[in-house]
């Protein structure tokens, strides 16, 4: 098991769970040292106090809140754990809610709660059965860091998984990033329609991470001094190139079909159609050129009459 990060207790009403916090997921990203270019040495970041130039140590570093300028008040660890919130040492559950109606972008950090013990297998498992039988979360609270958060509880494949949330007030509203209104025509939502439904997987254990095996490539090429691995061709567009909307979706549909071995023949979709309004405008267009030329017609006849 992976080492705990917290040990506490879910508070379910009466009902207490003795649980440890590990992390749900791992970090396989590539890290890198700083070094001294000239002779590969480290390069590290020294903590130095302002005042006195000294080099401190990391016993000697505590934290401490500006309440004005030249003016800090120390806080010491201690004095954080003892504060009196009902969620310093519990994960106080407060509501339970419709899955559905979590909005992803709150949703931050995973984390497994694991049983701590065996006086928490019974009030775990009871819980876990609770959530499994309905298609409701649980909302809870909980001190993290420093900090008072609000949680989501779940299960995922027996084990209860805390998400750490965003606070309401947290989440920007996205209104003025919406672009401005636009005019899309049925035809080509019909056609994003059937690139989505080409384009539907059942999971997603097929993804890697790519960069971070290309980077490894490199690495495992400097490291034994062999060439490093030729860059690849972009293939993209150039950066503001205006696309045909419909030709990019029919074109996306074919290479879908054909990826998965079907034939992309019948991909193509008609262009649209101008509406009646604009055709009607056309017409008079028409006559009037066919009158013109009528007209200048007859003029000619009549100056070669003239002339015999």
């Amino acid at each position: 098991m992976p080492r705990p990060l917290w040990a506490g207790a879910i508070s379910f009403g009466l009902v207490t769970i003795p649980v440890k916090i590990v992390s749900a997921t791992e970090d396989h990203d590539v890290h890198f040292h700083r070094v001294h270019l000239a002779d590969m040495g480290r390069v590290r970041t020294r903590k130095v106090c302002e005042l006195d130039g000294e080099v401190v140590s990391q016993e000697e570093i505590g934290k401490g809140y500006e309440i004005a300028k030249d003016q800090t008040v120390p806080v010491t660890d201690e004095e954080l754990e003892q504060m009196p919130l009902p969620t310093a040492k519990a994960i106080e559950i407060a509501a339970f809610v419709d899955a559905d109606s979590i909005d992803p972008v709150r949703i931050s950090d995973s984390y497994y709660l694991a049983a701590d013990g065996q006086v928490a297998a019974k009030p775990y498992t009871l819980l876990r059965k609770a959530l499994e039988r309905s298609s409701k979360v649980a909302v809870a609270k909980f001190a993290w860091h420093g900090r008072e958060r609000l949680g989501l509880l779940r299960i995922r494949e027996g084990a209860i998984v805390l998400h750490s949330m965003k606070w309401p007030d947290e989440v920007r509203n996205p209104d003025e990033l919406a672009p401005r209104e636009v005019e899309i025509g049925e035809e080509e939502i019909e056609q994003a329609l059937q690139l989505a439904e080409r384009m539907t997987i059942e999971d997603l254990s097929g993804f890697h991470d790519e960069y971070r095996e290309a980077l490894e490539d490199i690495i495992a090429a400097k490291a034994e001094g062999k060439p490093l691995p030729a860059p690849a061709e972009d293939e993209g567009r150039e950066k503001g190139e205006v696309v045909d909307l419909m030709a990019a979706l029919n074109a996306s549909v074919k290479a879908a079909k054909e990826s998965r071995g079907e034939d992309g023949e019948d991909a193509t979709v008609h262009e649209m159609r101008p509406s009646k309004k604009t055709r009607q405008k056309k017409t008079p267009a028409k006559k009037t050129a066919a009158s013109k030329k009528s007209t200048a017609s007859k003029k000619t006849a009549a100056k070669k009459r003239s002339a015999s």
